[in-house]
């Protein structure tokens, strides 16, 4: 069952990711509600929890990476929800989702050479990117018809002159929401298969996709120069401490390449945790994961609605995918700090800015809304309040 109660509040959410000098560093203040991280508000689906008190009670936890079942689940799913014939015997084991594109950056470039993001994107990919001694390139995003579009003029540009050696791709994106369109990709893959260069696409939050929409991983794509970290349960099932990565490929030389320095540095295996959360999550965690899905779509749509009644002036995009809204507040007219205090200080809604992303206007927040409705409804309702007062 779906329980949008934390299962202890005196550990919530809001205990384990604050830190009171970080917050009050941010946003002036650690009276706020949790907004900036992308991890859900909600207890783990029973089968998880089972799985996890099934090994406690043991009292002994062995070398037990079963690589065979965790990838036969992971394959078994993919199949069920989006139609993909995933080869079990094509995954790669490692730590993290993070840790993957890491490794993969590491593995296919070389210091000095460029790495194409499509800003504004989750902002760790920058600093895995810079911090291997490789150069971040900026694809921009466009807004279009009130939704983001890739700039396919600017990606050619990139590629022929950029010295990028590697794309790396967000599907769904972190921030914006999007989930791009299977004749997007192609386009992107037939730029990219003209000046042959490497696509990483990070899925992670693949399966977070809402009505009407459908999700594409780049292994659909005739493209044999792409890898997909196929993610991991984090984002699914809420396994954010506990979870790890699964790099794919259908090219079998570059499989048998990462496979080769992953072993070389043994992150090839898990630890008795992770395997059975994962099984549990995968073989067990549907008809909970589908009433996450509806419950936080239920979320979105009380947030645009409410915004398009009561608060006009700020700017949502509709999110076809991920538990994060990328919000605009340009139309109340305010500047960077008074903002900064009406968002954190008064309304007590702590959202992460824009700027890390590498967006450049401050009035850019995003929200994760993978939280309780009602502590949803009176943050905004809070948010209303404060300018109303403030317009008085």
């Amino acid at each position: 069952m779906f329980n949008t109660e934390p299962a202890n509040k005196a550990i919530s959410n809001k205990f384990i990711k604050s830190d009171s000098q970080m917050l009050n560093q941010i946003y002036g203040t650690d009276d706020v509600v949790p907004y900036w991280i992308a991890d859900m508000e909600f207890p783990v689906a029973s089968p998880i929890t089972q799985a996890m008190q099934d090994l406690v009670h043991r009292e002994t936890y062995s070398y037990e990476f079963d690589s065979e079942t965790v990838f036969k689940a992971i394959a078994s799913w993919n199949k069920t929800r989006h139609g993909l014939n995933l080869n079990p015997t094509h995954f790669v084991q490692v730590p993290g989702v993070l840790s993957a594109i890491a490794l993969l950056i590491r593995e296919f470039s070389e210091a000095g050479d460029s790495v194409l993001i499509q800003t504004p994107v989750y902002h760790q990919f920058r600093r895995l990117i810079e911090s291997a001694g490789r150069k971040s390139v900026n694809n921009t995003l466009k807004i279009e018809d009130e939704h983001y579009v890739m700039d396919f003029v600017d990606f050619e540009h990139q590629l022929k002159h950029g010295n990028v050696k590697i794309v790396l791709l967000c599907n769904p994106h972190n921030p914006v929401g999007r989930v791009w369109k299977k004749a997007e990709l192609e386009q992107l893959v037939a730029i990219a298969r003209k000046y042959q260069t490497l696509i990483i696409s990070d899925e992670v939050h693949g399966d977070i996709v809402f009505e009407g929409v459908a999700f594409t991983s780049i292994t659909e794509l005739d493209y044999d120069n792409s890898i997909s970290i196929i993610g991991s349960p984090a984002k699914n099932f809420g396994l954010n401490s506990i979870a790890n990565g699964y790099i794919y490929t259908d090219n079998t030389e570059l499989k048998d390449k990462i496979k080769a320095t992953v072993n070389s540095m043994s992150l090839d295996h898990s630890n008795a945790f992770t395997t059975n959360a994962t099984i549990a999550a995968y073989q067990q965690g549907e008809k909970w994961f589908d009433a996450f899905l509806t419950y936080t779509q239920k979320n979105r749509n009380w947030m645009l609605n409410f915004l398009q009644v009561n608060l006009p002036g700020i700017k949502v995009f509709a999110p076809e995918g991920t538990n994060q809204v990328w919000l605009d507040f340009t139309g109340l007219g305010l500047q960077s700090a008074e903002l900064k205090t009406l968002l954190s200080q008064k309304s007590k809604m702590a959202l992460t800015p824009g700027t890390w992303f590498g967006e450049p206007d401050e009035n850019f927040y995003r929200m994760n809304f993978a939280a309780p409705l009602e502590q949803i409804k009176a943050s905004f309702e809070l948010l209303l309040a404060e300018i109303e007062k403030a317009n008085q």
